[in-house]
């Protein structure tokens, strides 16, 4: 009777282990979806709730910047509306968790606007890493790199 006990607390513990993790795998696309969205329109709000305060981020071009430097180039309470921003998207997304931390894994499609018409299609290999804290998913940790064409 203990083994089996045990055993049903086991099998209980894994599928209780295995939802907690099935609802952050959600959280974290969804969150990845919102911030492409609030970041092709320059949104400050996505990008302060998106970015963690000691963030470490790895442009494609090898600059390394942190949250306040992302924060300086945005306004409060503005988005930009028109049609010279690039709109950004999310392809093969992969993401693991393990407890607290996560990294996200996919391939950024920028599609730019080009003068007068048309729009240039550019991809990046993107890779963050996500802690939980407070509840909340934020990345800590950002490398993107260009594919070539």
């Amino acid at each position: 009777m203990k083994t089996f006990l045990s055993l049903l607390f086991s099998i209980f513990l894994v599928f209780h282990v295995t939802e907690k993790h099935s609802d952050d795998y959600e959280i974290l696309e969804n969150l990845l979806h919102e911030f492409l969205i609030g970041a092709s329109v320059n949104d400050y709000e996505t990008h302060d709730r998106f970015w963690a305060d000691d963030l470490i981020y790895t442009s494609s071009n090898g600059e390394r910047i942190g949250k306040q430097d992302i924060m300086s180039g945005l306004t409060v309470g503005y988005t930009q509306t028109d049609d010279h921003n690039p709109v950004y998207s999310a392809e093969e997304i992969q993401i693991r968790i393990y407890g607290e931390a996560a990294v996200v894994a996919f391939m950024l499609v920028a599609d730019v606007p080009l003068e007068p018409a048309g729009t240039e299609r550019m991809l990046f290999y993107n890779t963050g890493t996500f802690l939980k804290r407070d509840g909340e998913w934020r990345a800590v940790a950002w490398q993107a790199t260009r594919i070539p064409d």
